[in-house]
């Protein structure tokens, strides 16, 4: 019996490998479990066909998010906050706030994406680093501004 492997098998393969089984091994433990499905012609078309999809959906979505960090490379961020008496800020600006301004912006961005190296305290230009994705990091700079 063929079958089409839908998830890994410790001692058979991989997903996608189409392998040779015995019966009762195919139809009781891995058509059963959900871990094949019986390798008909139109099976193994659908699987191909859903390959290609998700190929298709992964290159644009890479290409979505390369767009989107060159768009942030180019982007100034300006958060206001209220300065003390000697001119620091009243607290630190954190990832939810960056987050906050980003998406006034334009961008949906996930404060979990947000990289900060040290705590922002000061007034001045700082560069924040954002993970997109797919192994896709974007640079912009955030401008804090006293008020």
């Amino acid at each position: 019996m063929k079958v089409l492997l839908i998830k890994d098998v410790k001692s058979l393969g991989k997903t996608g490998e189409i392998k040779e089984v015995k019966e009762g091994y195919g139809q009781n433990f891995l058509v059963k479990k959900g871990f094949a499905k019986v390798a008909t012609d139109e099976v193994i078309q659908e699987w191909k066909k859903e390959q290609a999809d998700m190929k298709a959906k992964l290159e644009a979505e890479i290409k979505e998010l390369t767009l989107m960090a060159e768009k942030l490379k180019d982007t100034k961020v300006t958060i206001k906050r209220k300065l003390g008496e000697n001119g620091h800020l009243y607290g630190a600006v954190t990832k939810d706030d960056i987050a906050s301004a980003l998406s006034e912006g334009g961008f949906n961005i996930d404060k979990k994406t947000i990289e900060i190296k040290n705590a922002i305290k000061t007034v001045g230009a700082h560069d924040i680093s954002i993970k997109l994705g797919h192994g896709i990091h974007a640079t912009t700079t955030l401008e804090i501004a006293g008020e």
